[in-house]
């Protein structure tokens, strides 16, 4: 691998939602800062969406690394769960023994007990769930009847859903409404900018071990950006291919010519980047036909 041919410690653009990795953009801070002030509150759902690649898992994770230490949380990476197993796995993230085991009747009995005493301790209890559109309607129902356990003053259980976009079509159906209501924080994380994209390729490599110059010269990187939209996940995979694609040729400096072939190589970036040539062919068009008709009618005025 490129490694020792850059001087690197470790591979600083894989998929792996690493924390050490993680970079305070904007709407990460914000995302983070809605999570722990409604945390906080200790009431209902809180919901954070973003499209496929946008660090909803990085940032789970860094919630996971930065949660106060008065919480107790159970995390479920995967929720395609029907509610009984839904269940047992949020028993045994409590601790609840032999959680396998039980009845649902019991098992639920268990968990309340569980989140009495966690409660009686000074412990607040928030369930994290990554891909959360992935619920199946069941299991959805079997969530917000987890946060009907309650004191005379404060829930005994909060539920962090992070999710693609998908989950908000569902929670618009009327069979939905009463979870919709419940959710009292919400954040939808956007695609970073091109000047961010800048700052997360430049510190995933200084945080990877590199320490030369500017593999990236500021024309590829405004390139990058534009093909991937800002997506972190399509960020990581352009840049990775590009850094392997310099290593095979022994050269040092990124070019267009790698950004194109590592384009080429990447599953749904070639419809992406024909879809803007497209995009730019049919506005060059349609300003050349506009001009077309205003050259006819001023000069019809003459």
């Amino acid at each position: 691998m490129y490694l020792y041919h850059f001087g690197l410690r470790e591979l600083p653009f894989t998929l792996t939602p690493n924390t050490n990795f993680y970079l305070a953009l904007e709407p990460h801070n914000e995302a983070l800062a809605v999570l722990l002030t409604a945390l906080k509150t200790g009431e209902g759902f809180i919901k954070v969406v973003g499209e496929v690649g946008t660090g909803k898992t990085l940032m789970c994770r860094k919630l996971l690394n930065e949660i106060p230490d008065h919480f107790v949380t159970a995390y479920i990476p995967n929720p395609y769960l029907k509610p009984d197993e839904l269940r047992r796995a949020v028993a045994v993230e409590l601790g609840v023994k032999q959680a396998q085991r039980m009845s649902l009747q019991l098992l639920t009995q268990r968990i309340q007990q569980r989140l009495l005493e966690l409660h009686n301790q000074g412990h607040s209890v928030v369930l994290i769930l990554d891909e959360a559109q992935a619920l199946p309607a069941e299991s959805l129902e079997a969530l917000r009847l987890f946060t009907n356990l309650e004191t005379e003053t404060r829930k005994l259980l909060q539920v962090v859903l992070f999710a693609q976009p998908e989950l908000d079509e569902r929670l618009a159906e009327q069979a939905f409404r009463q979870l919709k209501q419940r959710i009292t924080f919400s954040y939808r994380l956007r695609a970073m900018n091109a000047l961010e994209v800048e700052h997360y390729i430049q510190h995933r490599l200084s945080v990877a071990g590199y320490k030369g110059g500017n593999l990236f010269n500021p024309g590829v990187i405004k390139k990058i950006a534009k093909v991937s939209q800002g997506i972190p996940r399509l960020v990581n995979i352009i840049c990775h291919k590009m850094l392997m694609l310099s290593y095979g040729e022994g050269r040092y400096q990124l070019t267009k010519k790698h950004l194109a072939s590592a384009i080429d190589d990447t599953e749904g970036l070639q419809r992406t980047v024909r879809h803007w040539h497209y995009l730019l062919s049919f506005i060059t068009v349609v300003i050349l036909l506009g001009a077309y008709v205003f050259w006819r009618e001023t000069r019809g005025m003459l």
